[in-house]
């Protein structure tokens, strides 16, 4: 390695010593019980909250996958995916946040998303606690995937080593630090992380505009191309036979701009529909220590939200003006925040900055880990398994199970070729739809039951990999996203169940108009 290089590890390896401090110093309070290590005691503040809410739903997606979108087609998919995610952050927060910290904790201060179910329609047998189980372990190893895909693109970019071995290498730090120190360990360093995300996409979008000539300079070059830089229109590369963009007189070539119409839009726009089942984010609401502060929380997540992905969005275009040769793949436009950072920062500031992403990725993949492996001991194992496991047992098999996870999702990783936004957008519609209409009907319409509540999970979660690997195949108005009709027939299928099916207990239906009734003090 150059000294260039050797700089940018240096300050990235000081970036990831923090991060273990912080793990060790949790460490001690994580391991007291399950509940501190899955939930943090409910003891988080508001800041913690909104940071490490958004900096582990966002993840390496923000800095890699957002602007590698808009570098390789322009700003239209970019912009209403941003658009539709910062409505559904200020909606999750608005409308869920509250109504979830309390019910949580009356519902047998659930402290799991599937215990939450569960406990909201009284399960015996616990059956709507296993299918969200299951379906939590397979949406988050497809997600934790996504974050060593990320990892593995990022070291094998600056270090120029083998792909396969750098994304081994960061699962494996990521791994070790989540066994560490559980909850409170990850959420502390996801303050810290966002702060470093967000940061460093402050300095990258202002480097680079200047370098290209300023923000008029890169909105000349955008829109030169045809439908680059409009909101229902598409830039769309010409590529060989094997994806490659070609390139004539040493520039990149574009066709004539696709077509960008009213479905695409709501298609785009439905990622954030996504937020009502997302369970990193619907943990920080049952977690947060008071009720009362999650209005200042979500003032802050607001702010975060909408100033990164605006700014990934544009980095992803100015990436365009300054390197507009540099990848030729879809794949490979995923890397411009890495370029850009190298080529115009010093070696350790850029180092620093390429913890930005770094610090996404462990943000999100230590949350993924553990919360699915949580589903799996304290839903399956302790729920169903083995009811009486004591919480040394409990740990134990958290431990093997956030094991056997990082192995599945590494296997899933060894594609170089992955593009991590089209790996995101398939577990996102996965947990949207398997629980976001589940958790607005749980927590606002008594009617629901425990039928419905199952057949809900399983329509959405079915659907979403019904239309992904068949019905979008057929193209058309059926190439939309699939969160968007897998979300909807869900919604339907909680309501015609529940009602085809007796009502709820009357025990049921007084926490309900409990919770109901705190709300509205």
């Amino acid at each position: 390695m150059d000294g260039k290089t050797i700089q940018i590890l240096v300050a990235m390896i000081i970036y990831m010593a923090v991060v273990i401090v912080i793990g060790v110093v949790f460490a001690k309070k994580a391991n007291k019980s399950s509940e501190d290590y899955f939930l943090g005691g409910r003891s988080l503040g508001p800041w913690v909250t909104a940071m490490s809410a958004e900096a582990s739903d966002m993840s390496g997606w923000l800095l890699m996958g957002l602007p590698g979108v808009a570098y390789w087609c322009g700003l239209a998919d970019a912009f209403w995916t941003a658009f539709g995610l910062a409505i559904g952050t200020y909606l999750n927060w608005l409308i869920v946040a509250k109504r979830l910290r309390r019910y949580s904790v009356r519902a047998n201060n659930s402290i799991t998303l599937p215990d939450f179910f569960s406990n909201r329609f009284r399960e015996k047998k616990k059956v709507i606690m296993s299918i969200a189980a299951v379906f939590i372990l397979i949406f988050f190893t497809v997600y934790a995937a996504s974050c060593f895909v990320t990892c593995g693109k990022l070291f094998s970019t600056l270090f120029g080593m083998k792909y396969e071995t750098m994304m081994i290498i960061g699962a494996v730090f990521v791994l070790l630090y989540t066994l560490l120190g559980g909850f409170l360990a990850e959420s502390a360093s996801d303050f810290m992380q966002g702060i470093v995300m967000i940061v460093a996409l402050a300095v990258i979008v202002v480097i680079s505009t200047g370098n290209a000539g300023g923000i008029g300079a890169v909105l000349d070059n955008a829109k030169s191309i045809p439908g680059f830089f409009e909101f229902f229109g598409l830039g769309n590369p010409t590529v060989d036979a094997n994806g490659v963009q070609l390139v004539e007189a040493g520039a990149p070539v574009f066709g004539a701009a696709s077509d960008y119409g009213f479905l695409t839009v709501c298609s785009m726009m439905a990622w954030g529909l996504g937020y009502f089942g997302m369970p990193q984010v619907l943990l920080r609401f049952m977690a947060i220590r008071k009720e009362g502060e999650l209005k200042f929380s979500r003032r802050i997540a607001m702010i975060w939200v909408v100033i990164s992905l605006a700014v990934a969005v544009f980095i992803g275009i100015a990436g365009r003006a300054l390197f507009p040769t540099a990848h030729l793949t879809k794949a490979a436009a995923e890397n411009i925040f890495i370029t850009l950072a190298t080529s115009s920062l010093p070696a350790l500031l850029a180092g620093f900055v390429m913890a930005g992403i770094l610090a996404a990725t462990i943000s999100s993949s230590d949350s993924y880990l553990l919360i699915a492996a949580s589903a799996f001991a304290k839903n399956i194992f302790q729920g169903v398994a083995k009811k009486k496991a004591t919480d040394k047992q409990v740990m134990l098999v958290t431990r093997i199970t956030l094991l056997v996870i990082a192995l599945i999702a590494i296997v899933i990783a060894l594609d170089e070729n992955s593009v991590i936004f089209n790996v995101v957008s398939f577990a996102w519609a996965g947990f949207g739809a398997t629980f976001g209409p589940l958790m607005l009907f749980s927590l606002f319409w008594k009617r629901t039951n425990r039928a419905g509540a199952i057949a809900g999970m399983i329509s959405g979660g079915g659907m979403v990999f019904l239309w992904k690997l068949v019905i979008s195949k057929l193209g058309g108005a059926f190439a939309i996203y699939e969160l968007l009709p897998a979300f909807i027939f869900s919604s339907i299928c909680i309501v015609v169940v529940s009602l085809l099916t007796a009502p709820p207990s009357k025990e049921i239906e007084e926490d309900f108009e409990a919770v109901k009734a705190e709300q509205a003090e």
